[in-house]
């Protein structure tokens, strides 16, 4: 049995997708999934499946989503595994003061790669943002009094965007804290 995160796009956001966390984690259990948890109410779910094909684990989420709440979601899944290998090669600058940098992960969505997006981004000329990419996880890092100068702000509602899920640095190693964890 391994573990897994899945990071849905678009939900509780600006009173669009609502979904209740506990009906979330009642869904990912009715998919058979075991240990199933969320955190904050953004769309983290953390379970555990024998099931070791991601694009199947996708292909369910994203199907019973829709199903029980009646909208379309799209779905990131990765094992704790990859994810904890992706923050292994995170850079030293992605930690930076979160009181006046704003650090995050993009999630790539297959089967666009991070490389795609990253190509996509730089053609939007950054001058203030900091990228390094693993995997499927492109780190980002920029002064947050730049934020309005940063190039990931001008790619909101492009079609790259839309193949990205972001969460912040704190998100994300919370999320690989409780997923090292055995019951979460």
């Amino acid at each position: 049995m391994s573990k897994y995160i899945a990071l849905l796009r678009g939900i509780n956001v600006g009173g669009n997708n609502t979904v209740a966390m506990s009906d979330l984690r009642a869904c990912f259990m009715g998919l058979g999934f075991t240990d199933v948890a969320t955190y904050i109410n953004s769309g983290n779910v953390l379970f555990s499946s024998d099931q070791a094909d991601v694009v199947k684990l996708v292909e369910q989420c994203e199907a019973a989503i829709e199903n029980q709440f009646g909208f379309s979601v799209i779905v990131m899944v990765l094992s704790a595994k990859d994810l904890k290998d992706a923050l292994d090669h995170a850079p030293d600058w992605w930690t930076g003061d979160p009181k006046v940098m704003r650090n995050e992960a993009l999630f790539v969505i297959p089967p666009t790669i991070a490389e795609e997006v990253l190509a996509e981004i730089k053609k939007k000329s950054p001058t203030v943002d900091k990228f390094a990419t693993h995997g499927q996880v492109i780190f980002w890092n920029l002064p947050k009094e730049n934020y309005n100068k940063s190039v990931v702000s001008k790619i909101i509602g492009t079609p790259i965007y839309r193949r990205v899920t972001i969460r912040g640095a704190n998100t994300v190693r919370k999320l690989l804290e409780l997923s090292a964890n055995s019951a979460y």
